[in-house]
């Protein structure tokens, strides 16, 4: 029996990409019981969990020591030692000489941290997880590691458990599941400067600091989602990534629902993993043969709060729909990064943009979640439509999400085209009248409702029509 739901998870990964995707070896897990063993090999035949590729939507959260500073970029500290002039000028025009980064931790204050309202607001985004950045290049943990005296947030800042409070208040939500970001290396650590010196020849930062500390990371806060970073300067064999995805996958008590993305080494990215990033704000624009995320920010020059970002800066509500649209029809989730201030706040520009997503989930998420990749990506002649789909019974619902409003009110979509038949039916998700549509073996075309109609049920930003097809299209 256990060999059968590998085989059937496997097969309905296969089917949501909408591709023939590499069939996964079985030949190292064929007996029931049997471990996955620290080989990618191996560790590449675990099925995805269903429930990832399912939620399609999540919530990015990078916040640390950088929230205090704010200004360029969450890699404050590593420019601010490269001396970037921007971020010399700032330091000297702010603080005093010799001022020391870790002088910044004390006022990672967070004293106005809710983490009931965060997760509420993240449950009206639509969204299904939230990442949470445990620890970034800075080293600072975010949770009280044994194995970072000193450097966190119960030692000096906030003195609280922030990751565990906020883990805690996202599965109160019972719809979110919480995840963590961390980094495998830290820019000025000691221990891990030393193994670079040796060219990673040593493995006394990993043995003594990262190792235990993913360990503990896990064990203690049991985080669904596993995004590490920090990856490129050695490979898998001196992180010893394998080893913890094997431990992950067999023995970890996450280890039936957790999934994990591709950086784990500088020989992994885009080729191991549960899903591929590739790289930051990642979205090609095609399908993909294996799952994969778009990780990206609402802020388009940082991931971390800026206190300096201009509103141009911020992408539109629109532009937030668009990048989920195009993503998800080719097989991607869209994770969805905002930067928290140092006082624990979330400003109202991302609040804004996060619930304007949610609105138009709430009336368009049939075309989002659970859904899986149709023939065709995105349409031959019209601009800015994208296509979804969902098997049902003997028929395949197709959806047309609409990101331009057509001038004359009619709009010809020429992927659909001899795909219909007599039994089709066509309707505009959130509108209860009827939709006037033609088709022919070349097209289907059809004609908006007017524009007011719309506006008085909030119907804006996109627009998504359903239409049933048979099973062969």
């Amino acid at each position: 029996m256990w060999f059968f739901t590998v085989h059937f998870l496997v097969l309905t990964a296969s089917v949501a990409l909408g591709v023939d995707v590499v069939t996964k070896s079985l030949s190292s897990i064929e007996t029931e019981g049997e471990k996955y063993q620290p080989t990618w090999e191996s560790l590449d035949t675990r099925p995805l969990p269903a429930w990832y590729d399912e939620a399609k939507v999540g919530i990015f959260l990078h916040w640390g020591v950088y929230s205090v500073p704010s200004f360029g970029s969450e890699w404050f500290w590593k420019n601010w030692k490269d001396n970037k002039k921007d971020y010399v000028e700032y330091m000297t025009k702010n603080y005093k000489p010799g001022f020391t980064y870790q002088e910044f931790a004390r006022d990672f204050t967070a004293e106005h941290f809710n983490p009931k309202q965060w997760a509420k607001l993240f449950e009206k985004s639509g969204a299904k997880y939230v990442v949470l950045t445990s620890k970034h290049h800075e080293g600072y943990t975010m949770w009280p590691s044994k194995y970072s005296f000193s450097w966190n947030v119960q030692d000096i800042g906030p003195k609280r458990d922030l990751l565990g409070d906020l883990a805690a208040a996202i599965r109160e939500e019972k719809k979110l599941r919480f995840g963590v970001y961390h980094s495998l290396y830290e820019w000025f650590n000691p221990l891990y400067m030393s193994d670079k010196k040796s060219w990673h020849k040593n493995q006394e930062f990993v043995e003594h600091k990262v190792y235990p500390e993913m360990l503990e990371l896990v064990e203690k806060y049991h985080p669904e989602v596993i995004w590490s970073d920090g990856e490129w300067e050695a490979k898998d064999d001196y992180w010893r990534s394998r080893e913890f995805l094997a431990w992950l996958y067999n023995d970890s008590p996450v280890k039936d629902t957790v999934v994990a993305n591709d950086r784990w080494g500088s020989n992994v990215l885009c080729k191991h993993g549960d899903f591929f990033t590739c790289q930051d704000r990642y979205n090609p624009g095609v399908l993909q043969p294996h799952k994969w995320e778009n990780a990206m920010t609402i802020d388009k020059k940082s991931w971390g709060y800026r206190h300096e970002a201009q509103l141009s800066d911020y992408l539109t509500s629109w532009d937030l729909i668009s990048e989920m649209a195009s993503t998800v029809s080719c097989g991607g989730n869209l994770l969805v990064n905002v930067g928290p201030t140092k006082e624990g706040t979330i400003a109202p520009i991302f609040e804004e943009r996060l619930l304007d997503m949610g609105r138009w989930l709430n009336v368009n998420g049939e075309a989002i979640y659970s859904t899986i990749p149709w023939t065709h990506q995105k349409d031959e002649k019209a601009f800015g439509v994208w296509y979804t789909s969902r098997k049902e019974k003997d028929r395949t619902t197709v959806y047309a999400i609409v990101l331009y409003f057509p001038s004359n009110r009619n709009i010809t979509l020429q992927s659909l085209g001899g795909k219909f038949d007599g039994k089709s039916q066509l309707e505009m998700l959130g509108y209860e009248s009827k939709i006037e549509w033609t088709g022919t073996a070349d097209a289907v075309e059809i004609e908006f409702p007017p524009k007011e109609e719309m506006d008085m049920r909030n119907l804006s930003l996109a627009w998504t029509f359903r239409i049933d097809l048979p099973e062969s299209t």
